[in-house]
């Protein structure tokens, strides 16, 4: 916990707030040894449960070697301060009242957090979706403290990515359950954030993969036929749909709705270059060794977009190279092809 008020870009402010992390491995003597693994949306603070490939022999990351790190980011339900949490100035559970948190936020405590650890310089910062914005900000805010940072799959939103986290925030907003975001210990709005999780996923996959794997086939193996009606009067489902529906389902028990909607708004309002005077002077700050990798298949972060990114960050005089996952699995292929993106990854190590 820091035992101060924190205060936010969006005027708001956090008092006393909490940070969740996890430690995998020692930090050496030197102390130079510290790796900072930054998550996505609904992951958490521990790593090796949701990228436990890269901990494999041959990975990026070996604990006798590397300190990693993981930090559960504000917003979310995971540890840290987020939505369920208590704000002191009520007594009550924040709900939809958590102030808005923006990525600089974030990072700007992150960093206490790893100083407060004695680690002086990250010997990388390396991350995925709102994580890969997390460790740009690192680059540009804490130049001397990051040595080297890869930033997958990310670039500031365009107005798709922006329509659909509006899309996903409003059928949540729309369940009966949802009672202006204070629902409390009650029924969460399971529908309507199952429905937002489904729209997710479907920004996080592939015209390719979504043809390869569902196309126009019936859910069930053929059990539930779309163009007959039910008893109940409703027609079967594609198969396309049975995923998207069970996508939704399973992620109910394990997020919060108000969450959902604090970190996706954390998302749309990433913009690094935000409150500098130019693009060549935000990434001119950058003295890390970066990477910024794209998805083939990523509609929702296009690799056309993160390419030229990464053009302009080397136009500010940063070394900055850019690397392309060839995947049908469009924005999530980080997670669904992690093998192809060590291979991808080993390259900058040598």
């Amino acid at each position: 916990m820091l035992h101060e008020v924190l205060p936010l870009e969006s005027g708001e402010e956090l008092v006393n707030p909490t940070l969740h992390y996890a430690v995998y491995g020692r930090l050496n003597a030197a102390r130079d040894n510290a790796v900072l693994v930054c998550h996505a949306l609904s992951g958490s603070a521990q790593v090796a449960e949701w990228w436990p490939q890269l901990f494999l022999p041959g990975g990026l990351l070996d604990l006798e070697r590397d300190c990693v790190i993981g930090i559960n980011i504000f917003g979310s339900c995971y540890g840290s301060t987020g939505p369920q949490s208590i704000d002191p100035a009520t007594g009550e559970v924040y709900g939809p009242t958590f102030p808005l948190i923006n990525i600089r936020d974030m990072v700007r405590v992150e960093a206490k957090l790893i100083e407060s650890l004695g680690i002086a310089r990250l010997k990388l910062a390396i991350g995925a979706s709102i994580g890969g914005m997390q460790v740009l900000e690192w680059a540009i805010l804490f130049p001397e403290r990051v040595a080297r940072a890869i930033s997958i799959g990310v670039a500031p939103l365009g107005a798709m990515g922006l329509g659909l986290n509006h899309l996903q925030r409003q059928a949540i907003m729309l369940d009966p359950a949802w009672k202006g975001g204070y629902y409390g210990d009650g029924p969460q709005p399971e529908g309507g954030l199952a429905l937002a999780r489904a729209l997710g996923i479907i920004s996080y996959k592939s015209v390719p993969l979504f043809e390869q794997r569902f196309n126009r086939k019936p859910n069930r193996h053929g059990e539930e036929n779309p163009w007959i009606s039910t008893s109940a009067g409703q027609n079967g489902r594609f198969d396309v749909a049975g995923y998207l529906d069970h996508q939704g389902e399973k992620f109910n028990p394990r997020f919060d709705a108000n969450s959902y909607i604090a970190i996706t708004r954390t998302m749309d309002t990433f913009d690094p270059v935000r409150g500098h005077e130019s693009p060549f002077v935000a990434y001119s700050r950058i003295t890390a060794h970066l990477t910024l990798v794209g998805i083939s298949t990523d509609w929702l972060f296009p690799p056309e977009d993160i390419r030229s990114m990464a053009a302009i960050i080397r136009a500010a005089g940063a070394r900055c190279d850019y690397r392309e996952m060839a995947s049908v699995h469009g924005h999530d292929a980080f997670l669904a092809e992690p093998e192809q993106l060590v291979r991808l990854l080993t390259p900058v190590f040598e």
